[in-house]
């Protein structure tokens, strides 16, 4: 059975056909796609209802969570959540295997459905032209004889005229000829025609259709064999999910058959027990007698009031009685004292009663990191050589990188007088290559920048070994960070009097105790009245978005309005305030002020 021999002038619904095949197959793909989505959106609903049931911690609920049909319960949640995960593993392979291979495969079934129905129409359009052609020739071949028909029967007329001259005769019977000549010339031309059309008709006919039919017939069988497959693919991703799914409904009935109903009632037991002794008997009272009624010692009153008696006693002893019931928790102890040293907002203060100054000074510098330095900040100034502008842990880190890239410099530059002195040794031994003299220039100043750059590399060596002696070990600088440790070294000066007084990094531990006690002192008490909150002069609106990277600075978002603490005093910057905690200084072009006239008496923001 071959199409090409069967189907030869069914090119038309052939054609039809194999895009019916196409349709079909884009068809089963939108099936399985929206199957996919199924799977996708029934694995979200069962993750979001055993995500809705799961019992929230720190709850009542948690506490029901030790009944084992409880935990049966939640078992079953934890089951549910991996049999969600399943129908998502077979939304996945569903898309991978099937709709992506299968949509890669309808692009290349219609490229070459093309293919075959172009060269087939090709083929048409060829066995067309030749039909045109026979035709034509046909038509001049036809046209010709009736030509050299009328031709000789007007030479016949004039030749059996005996009016007609000669002349006349001998001109018709030359065109006679010259017709019948034209005829003979379109009939050998209208058979050559005709054979080469036969010829083309069978090859068209029994080569050229036959083979695109072929073709055509094999590409549909193949993509009947891929849809086939597709439907295999299909049931064999749902059936290797099920042993994991029979696994989760097997927990499922591992855990329901876990339920103790015993243990549970044992659990009540223990959740309500009272342990009252219940009642003892009544006794029976005979009104028989005229006599006064006795009531015995276990009469209902007595047993009413050993109740009581008993309620009473439990009351005093409730924990025991009532081991459940919720106790109240103490009272926190009352806070402690601040010393009178203390700095308002700082950190409370340890077990010690007193303190050295410098500790408490350090310990409010560091309390406010983020405006602790705001009263020595030079606007547009250059950041001092020994960092000493940054807090210490900062500092440190910035100390330890420069003292590694002028390590890796003094390696390199240590290279290149290796290489120097290597180049020297080869003129030396071969003068003929280069002069030797010529490089002891280069050699002089290489040996000058390595000994520049060590001296660079032990200052900043000092100034790390300086740092890292004020700082306390990690573990209590983390208690000191959670308010349980708060002492630092004695020589330890806060980076802002640093600034103040040294901001060109010349300060040294070398200062008697005595001076430095003076200078915190009289530091101490100014910089901490300077730390009062300024009053608002103003508001300010920020026309632009300022990125604040530099210390002392703050970033602003457009449209955003902060208060003005500080005018511009002539060098392009001005001072303003978010909240308690942050203001610094943004480009004065960045914001539209808007003065106080009455800021003198303006209310302080807090």
């Amino acid at each position: 059975m071959s199409w090409g021999i069967e189907l030869w002038d069914q090119f038309d619904n052939l054609e039809k056909h194999t895009q019916w095949g196409i349709d079909i197959l884009e068809k089963y793909i939108k099936f399985v796609k929206e199957r996919t989505e199924i799977e996708l959106s029934y694995a979200k609903q069962l993750r979001n209802l055993s995500k809705k049931y799961q019992p929230k911690k720190n709850s009542k609920e948690e506490e029901e969570y030790r009944y084992t049909a409880c935990k049966a319960f939640l078992s079953t949640l934890n089951e549910m959540n991996d049999y969600a995960g399943q129908h998502e593993v077979i939304s996945e392979n569903m898309t991978s295997q099937i709709i992506v291979e299968l949509a890669r495969y309808v692009q290349e079934l219609k490229q070459e459905r093309k293919s075959h129905f172009h060269d087939g129409r090709k083929a048409q359009q060829h066995i067309e032209t030749c039909w045109k052609q026979l035709e034509s020739s046909k038509r001049r071949f036809e046209r010709d004889c009736k030509e050299a028909d009328r031709a000789q029967q007007y030479f016949e007329k004039m030749d059996a005229d005996i009016n007609v001259t000669k002349a006349d005769v001998e001109k018709a019977r030359q065109q006679a000829q010259t017709r019948h000549q034209m005829a003979e010339d379109s009939k050998a031309d209208y058979s050559s025609i005709l054979q080469k059309f036969n010829h083309e008709q069978h090859a068209y006919y029994h080569t050229h259709i036959p083979s695109i039919f072929q073709k055509i017939q094999e590409m549909e069988e193949r993509r009947i064999v891929r849809i086939g497959e597709s439907v295999k693919t299909y049931a064999e991703l749902d059936r290797q999910v099920i042993p994991i799914i029979g696994k989760c409904l097997d927990g499922i009935v591992k855990a329901a058959e876990s339920i103790d109903p015993k243990n549970d009632s044992q659990l009540v037991v223990e959740a309500y027990k009272s342990g009252f002794e219940p009642p003892g008997d009544i006794e029976f009272e005979d009104y028989t007698q005229p006599m006064k009624r006795t009531v015995s010692d276990n009469s209902l009153s007595n047993s009413r009031g050993e109740g009581k008696s008993e309620l009473k006693f439990g009351g005093k002893s409730k924990g025991k009685l009532w081991p459940f019931i919720k106790k109240n928790k103490p009272p926190p102890p009352p806070p402690a004292s601040a010393s009178p040293s203390a700095v308002p907002n700082g950190p409370q203060s340890p077990k010690q009663q007193k303190e050295p100054l410098s500790h408490r000074f350090n310990e409010f510098m560091t309390s406010k990191p983020k405006i602790h330095c705001f009263r020595s900040l030079k606007r547009g100034g250059a950041t001092p050589e020994d960092f000493s502008n940054l807090p210490p842990e900062q500092r440190r880190k910035k100390l330890q990188q420069k003292v590694d890239e002028l390590n890796k410099e003094i390696q390199k530059e240590m290279d290149q007088r290796d290489a120097i002195t290597k180049m020297k040794d080869v003129y030396l031994k071969n003068p003929q290559m280069g002069d030797p003299a010529s490089l002891d220039h280069k050699l002089a100043e290489v040996s000058q920048n390595i000994e520049k750059l060590r001296l660079e590399t032990q200052k900043f060596e000092a100034w790390l070994a300086e740092v890292e002696g004020r700082l306390p070990a990690r573990s209590d600088q983390a208690r000191r960070q959670s308010g349980m440790y708060e002492a630092q070294n004695a020589p330890s000066v806060n980076n802002c009097a640093q600034d103040r007084e040294s901001p060109d990094g010349s300060y040294t531990e070398e200062q008697s105790q005595e001076s430095e006690v003076k200078v915190l002192a009289t530091d101490f008490d100014d910089e901490f009245d300077d730390e009062e909150p300024l009053p608002a002069i103003g508001t300010c609106k920020a026309l632009y978005t300022f990125e604040g990277q530099n210390e002392g600075t703050i970033s602003v978002v457009e449209g955003e309005t902060l208060y003005v603490i500080e005018e511009d005093k002539g060098d392009g910057w001005t001072r303003i305030r978010r909240n308690e905690d942050e203001e610094g200084y943004v480009p004065t072009s960045y914001v539209e002020v808007y003065l106080d006239k009455n800021a003198k008496g303006a209310k302080t923001y807090i």
